[in-house]
């Protein structure tokens, strides 16, 4: 078996979490995406892609109101999760690894709610960022949300991503044995600099929140330059 990616550490927080019949993360959609559909005026005749869709908070009201969406994660367990929960939109879930793949289709707005903030080295990150340019349509915008206040910045080592940890979970308040997985928090300066570096225009940025996870999130629209 091929060593794993760091990044691929949420696959078995996943699997812990989903084998005691319980999920991870709250089931909440995250505000900024409604907001973002709504003030730049994508319906559902566009084509959508949801970059790490987890176990499907955002992806199934958007299905639920006629989107034309394609939701992927890397975490095979998070899929088959999804797949489960939502049979009758089974074929709009996809495990996908968006620093090593491709996908052969354009689209006119991408999302990625807490993705980036999971990939630590520059290299996964500007591989990330590359592949939404590559993947928006000429006139298609994205939304990117990552984990900070916009002035601190930390990382954790990666080489300890798969590490069992115990954590508190959220909905239950009991003890959990997890992989510890990955993040790296940037500030605005950092973030914006990505974002340029790799042919992106920003077009809004501010700071979000999706609660009770999430409590401050830094987000920005962009499109290609």
């Amino acid at each position: 078996m091929p060593k794993r990616k760091y990044y691929e550490a949420y696959d078995e927080r996943y699997r812990h979490i989903h084998d005691q019949n319980l999920i991870w993360f709250n089931n909440n959609p995250s505000p900024i995406v409604a907001d973002t559909l709504r003030e730049f005026s994508i319906s559902n005749k566009h084509k959508l892609l949801e970059i790490g869709c987890g176990e499907g908070r955002d992806a199934y009201p958007l299905f639920e109101q006629g989107y034309n969406l394609l939701a992927t994660d890397v975490s095979s367990a998070a899929i088959s999760f999804c797949r489960k929960k939502k049979p009758d939109y089974a074929a709009h879930f996809q495990t996908l690894d968006c620093v090593t793949e491709k996908l052969n289709e354009t689209f006119d707005f991408i999302y990625a709610v807490g993705v980036v903030h999971m990939l630590v080295l520059d290299a996964d990150r500007n591989a990330f960022y590359q592949f939404i340019w590559n993947h928006l349509k000429s006139d298609g915008i994205a939304l990117v949300c990552t984990m900070g206040n916009g002035s601190i910045e930390r990382q954790t080592d990666i080489s300890s991503a798969f590490d069992i940890q115990d954590r508190v979970h959220e909905q239950t308040g009991k003890v959990v044995r997890v992989s510890g997985t990955s993040c790296r928090m940037v500030n605005f300066q950092t973030f914006n600099a990505e974002l340029e570096q790799n042919e992106f225009v920003i077009i809004k940025q501010g700071i979000t929140a999706v609660e009770p996870d999430f409590p401050q999130m830094m987000y920005a629209v962009v499109k290609t330059r």
